[in-house]
C-alpha cells in the first residue's frame, strides 16, 4: 500500500492512499487538531476524478472542524473519502487496507460512518486500526449516528421556522426533503410525527416509492426538488447543491439539511440572503451525528445524557447565530463560522 503527503496550505495533514490489489484510492484529509484529534467520517462515492474525490475530503474536512467546534466537542477536524461504488466496489480487503491507513496516523484522525458507509464496516475497519469508532457493539459503541443527526436537523428546522415566522410547529407545513438515506430517512419520520406534509426526491426510486407509502409523501423529480412548493427546503444528499442556478428557483423561504457543504461558494450564502431566504447553517444544524459518535471516541458513559445535553446547546448555538446575523443583517452562514471561530480561539487559550 502506498500512503503519500499531499502539499496544502489549508490543512495539517492531507494522504492520498493506493492500494491496486483490491481497489483502493481515497484521500485522508485532516484540517485542524487545535481542539483535539481530528474526527469525522469515511465517505465512499464513485467520484468522477481524483480532483473531485480531493476537492469534496478537503471542504468536508474544513467542515468538520468547524461542526465539532460547534458542537462543543474536545476534536478537532478531518475526513476521509474512497473513490468507488459502494454498491459494487467495497469489499472486508478493501476496508482493511483503508483501517492500516488510518492506523497509521497514531490517532492524529479517528473515521466513523458517513456516505457508503456502515457500522459493520466501520467494524471490518477497526480489524486494523484503533481509530474506528461507530462501531455496532462494544463497550462504549454509539453505533449508526443517522437517528441522532436527523434529531438536530428537526431541531434546526423547528427552530428556523420559529426564527422566520414565530412559531415551531410544524403541522401543516411543507418540507422538501432532497435525499432519503439514513439520515433524510429519520428526518422524515420526525417530519411525519410533527404533522409536516413532505415533498421527497432521491436517485433511488425504490427509496422514493417507499416514502410515499411511509409518509404519504409526493415525490418529484431530481431537478423538481428546488423549485417545489414547499415552505422548507431540506438537502439531506451531497453538497454544493445551494448555487447560481438552483437557488433563483427556490420557492421555500428557510433552508436547513443535513448534507454537509451545501453552500456551492461563499457569494450562494449572500445570494440566499439577498432573496431573504433563511439559510439555517449545515455545520450547526448536523452535529447530532459526531455529537453521538463522540461518545464512542471520548469514552463517555452517560451516552444519552451527554447526547441531550450536547443537542439542547447546538441548538441554543443555532438560534444564536440566527438572531446574531438579523441583527448584523448579515448571512447566518457567515455569522456561524465567526462563532466558531472565537469558540475555537477561547479554547485554544484556555488550554
Amino acid at each position: 500500500m502506498t500512503v503519500t503527503a499531499v502539499a496544502s496550505g489549508t490543512h495539517e495533514e492531507i494522504y492520498r492512499v493506493e492500494e491496486p490489489s483490491v481497489g483502493l484510492l481515497g484521500f485522508i484529509a485532516v484540517h485542524s487538531t487545535r481542539l483535539g484529534p481530528a474526527a469525522g467520517g469515511l465517505r465512499m462515492r464513485p467520484y468522477a476524478s481524483e480532483e473531485d474525490a480531493l476537492t469534496d475530503v478537503l471542504r468536508l474536512s474544513e467542515g468538520m472542524t468547524y461542526k465539532n467546534a460547534a458542537a462543543g466537542l474536545a476534536l478537532g477536524g478531518g475526513k476521509a473519502v474512497i473513490i468507488g461504488d459502494p454498491a459494487t466496489s467495497k469489499t472486508p480487503e478493501l476496508l482493511r487496507a483503508f483501517g492500516r491507513a488510518i492506523e497509521g496516523l497514531d490517532g492524529r484522525y479517528i473515521t466513523a460512518e458517513d456516505m457508503g458507509m456502515s457500522p459493520a464496516d466501520l467494524a471490518v475497519l477497526a480489524e486494523e486500526t484503533r481509530f474506528a469508532a461507530g462501531l455496532p457493539d462494544g463497550e462504549f459503541a454509539s453505533g449508526d449516528p443517522s437517528p441522532v443527526t436527523a434529531r438536530g436537523i428537526f431541531n434546526a428546522i423547528r427552530t428556523a421556522r420559529a426564527h422566520k415566522h414565530g412559531s415551531r410547529d410544524l403541522g401543516g407545513v411543507t418540507i422538501a426533503v432532497q435525499g432519503l438515506g439514513h439520515v433524510g430517512w429519520y428526518l422524515c419520520q420526525f417530519l411525519k410525527e410533527a404533522g409536516a406534509k413532505l415533498i421527497v426526491t432521491d436517485i433511488d426510486e425504490t427509496r422514493v416509492e417507499q416514502a410515499i407509502a411511509a409518509f404519504g409523501a409526493r415525490a418529484v423529480p431530481l431537478a423538481g426538488i428546488y423549485g417545489a412548493d414547499a415552505d422548507i427546503f431540506a438537502p439531506c444528499a451531497i453538497g454544493g447543491i445551494l448555487n447560481a442556478r438552483t437557488i433563483p428557483q427556490l420557492k421555500a423561504d428557510i433552508v436547513a439539511g443535513g448534507a454537509n457543504n451545501q453552500l456551492a461558494t461563499a457569494a450562494d450564502a449572500a445570494a440566499l440572503h439577498a432573496r431573504g431566504i433563511l439559510y439555517a447553517p449545515d455545520f450547526v444544524a448536523n452535529g447530532g451525528g459526531i455529537i453521538n459518535v463522540a461518545t464512542e471516541i471520548l469514552r463517555i458513559k452517560d451516552r444519552e445524557g451527554f447526547v441531550a445535553e450536547k443537542l439542547k446547546a447546538l441548538d441554543e448555538t443555532m438560534a444564536a447565530i440566527l438572531t446574531q446575523a438579523e441583527a448584523a443583517d448579515a448571512s447566518p452562514a457567515e455569522m456561524a463560522i465567526a462563532t466558531v471561530q472565537a469558540k475555537m480561539a477561547r479554547s485554544s487559550k484556555a488550554a
